[in-house]
């Protein structure tokens, strides 16, 4: 019987071995030089500060509905959904609720998923593949551009709003299966995108439209019904849509919107859903009560806007370089990263949260303090806002 080789002992050396992590240190140092340092701050349940910072655009997150359905589907279904959908994680509040949604956004079919990021990988890589075109808008949010590069079709960046430039390429890819992907309300500058001449454009190609709602539903359209809605594209056979669940809705997960035949492909193709956890039942029920109170009370979606509004008109109004909101939105240039932490944390100090966008999260490069208007907030607290945010606004930009 052959006799096994002996396992090779390591030699032994005075030299230390290389640190297999080292290089992170470098780049650590690389952050903190350029001022891109992040850092996770935890919040506490109870604040005295004003949030505009959050995605709660119509104040649902604790909405004693909201929380109060979100306990009582815990309860009842259990803390987590035990399984992945096709398993264990499908319950029939589940099923409810993409009814619910589907019904209310004009949709034949949807399919919940943990998150809006799921949601988007899901749809980008079960309606493309090797060999067939997307073609992306340059400021489309990153959970579209991870779908692009799972999706291993030839992915195609056109410029910024710009369904020309679409159409030029889907026009040099004729006989191709395409598919065009855009963001409806971009997270960033608040801008929306032109949905009717890009649907145009796709129907004349024959490509599909991808559109991401997560910033309009709850915001535009009627009664809060999403910029699809609003387009008049919803329930079109070459469209499809994905909303999250944790901005308007107020709760936690992602959905894709479509034809019940796209619906059944994402079933049986899409892995971010087939291989996924389901989402937890207190979500669900969130989400679900929280769509039924906007049903019931459309006038949240027009506060909301109007809140967004005031923001822009009082903060351009001092001088500020404000984008003019399309939905809830406000973006607020700033002159340099290091000038838009510093405004950040001198509203904090003021008792006023806001967002800090800076590159890399910025694909434009420009840093900015990023406001999201909210249903729920008063006349006053949305003059105490304005009045934080012009009295900290950067004069000069020292380091």
């Amino acid at each position: 019987m052959p006799t096994q080789p002996p396992v090779p002992t390591p030699s032994r050396s005075s030299t230390p071995p290389p640190d297999p992590f080292g290089w992170i240190d470098d780049e650590a140092r690389r952050r903190e030089r350029s001022g891109l340092v992040r850092t996770l701050r935890p919040r506490q349940a109870e604040s005295a500060l004003l949030d505009l910072a959050g995605n709660d655009y119509l104040g649902l997150t604790n909405h004693p509905v909201t929380t109060g359905a979100a306990a009582d589907a815990a309860r009842r279904w259990g803390a987590g959904a035990t399984g992945s959908r096709l398993v264990t994680g499908t319950t029939a509040l589940h099923a409810e609720l993409e009814r619910e949604l589907a019904d209310f956004c004009g949709f034949e079919a949807a399919l919940v998923l943990s998150s809006g990021y799921a949601a988007n990988l899901a749809a980008l890589t079960a309606l493309t593949a090797r060999g067939s075109l997307v073609v992306s808008d340059a400021a489309n949010h990153a959970s579209i551009v991870d779908g692009c590069r799972l999706s291993r079709a030839e992915t195609v960046v056109v410029p910024h709003a710009d369904p020309a430039a679409v159409d030029k390429t889907l026009e040099a890819h004729e006989g191709v299966r395409a598919l065009a992907v855009s963001d409806s309300v971009f997270s960033v500058d608040g801008d929306a995108a032109p949905l009717a001449r890009l649907a145009e454009v796709c129907r004349t190609r024959g490509a599909a439209l991808l559109v991401d709602d997560a910033h309009g539903l709850g915001v535009l359209g009627d009664g809060g019904r999403g910029a699809v809605h609003a387009a008049g594209l919803a329930g079109g056979p070459g469209t499809v849509a994905t909303v999250t669940l944790s901005k308007s809705l107020g709760s936690q997960g992602g959905a894709v919107l479509g034809p019940a035949r796209v619906i059944d492909q994402l079933v049986n193709t899409a892995r971010s859903f087939i291989f996924d956890t389901g989402l937890a039942p207190a979500a669900v029920g969130a989400a679900l009560a929280s769509l039924r109170l906007l049903r019931e009370d459309p006038s949240l979606a027009v506060r909301a806007r109007a809140v967004a509004l005031a923001l822009h008109q009082g903060l351009t109004g001092a001088g500020l370089s404000a984008v003019r909101p399309d939905a809830a939105v406000v973006s607020v240039r700033a002159p340099s990263p290091a000038a838009a932490v510093r405004w950040a944390a001198d509203c904090r100090a003021a008792g006023l949260v806001v967002g800090c966008f800076r590159p890399p999260s910025v694909p434009d490069g420009i840093s900015r303090i990023r406001l999201t208007a909210r249903a729920d907030l008063t006349d006053v607290q949305v003059e105490n806002a304005l009045a934080t945010i012009i009295a900290t606004a950067p004069t000069t930009d020292t380091p």
